[in-house]
């Protein structure tokens, strides 16, 4: 996992020595800096914006830092990266997730006090799908059809679902009798 502390970019590209990243201007240029950064990332990184150094963070720049990124994750521009937000406290998450209902987005999230979080918008069946990832560390869609008393492509489609929206890695694995997909938490 690579992590971006955000006090330290917006220390380098704005120079203006504030902790608070407030309006949507800030938010570009922080975004940008990142974007810039992404390039060199490997596929299937995954990345965590940290904000435990930063003081508050308005509306429009978390719209501009995490709803664009993650929207334009969803558009495969980042290729296969997933984004964790990491060093969050109450009242910058209000604003984060505000920012993330608005586009219908969700990101995963781990507060200050290091409890995951699901900020933003999802449908209730993948939250508890989500919930139990996150309980388990990683799941297969056998595991989660005997869990769940679900159909194995029901429950198939729901961990698809939720590795596209970003929220659950996906890797293969070599088990006896052939490969199998397990999706995994974001944070370790």
């Amino acid at each position: 996992m690579t992590t971006y502390n955000l006090r330290n970019v917006l220390k380098q590209e704005l120079k203006n020595g504030s902790t608070d990243l407030v309006t949507r201007q800030s938010g570009q240029v922080v975004r940008s800096r990142i974007e810039r950064d992404l390039e060199s990332e490997r596929d299937g990184a995954i990345i965590a914006l940290d904000f435990s150094g930063i003081g508050i963070i308005d509306y429009s720049c978390a719209d501009e830092i995490v709803a664009k990124l993650v929207s334009r994750l969803l558009g495969g521009e980042y290729g296969d990266t997933y984004l964790l937000i990491t060093g969050i406290n109450e009242n910058q998450k209000e604003n984060i997730e505000v920012a993330l209902e608005r586009k219908d987005l969700a990101a995963m999230a781990v507060m200050g006090d290091g409890k995951t979080q699901l900020l933003g918008t999802l449908n209730n069946y993948l939250k508890e799908t989500l919930e139990l990832i996150v309980e388990k560390g990683k799941i297969t869609a056998k595991d989660l059809a005997v869990l769940m008393k679900l159909e194995a492509n029901t429950s198939g489609t729901r961990l698809l679902n939720l590795h596209r929206k970003r929220l659950a890695v996906r890797r293969e694995e070599k088990r006896p009798g052939g490969k199998v997909w397990v999706y995994k938490a974001l944070h370790e």
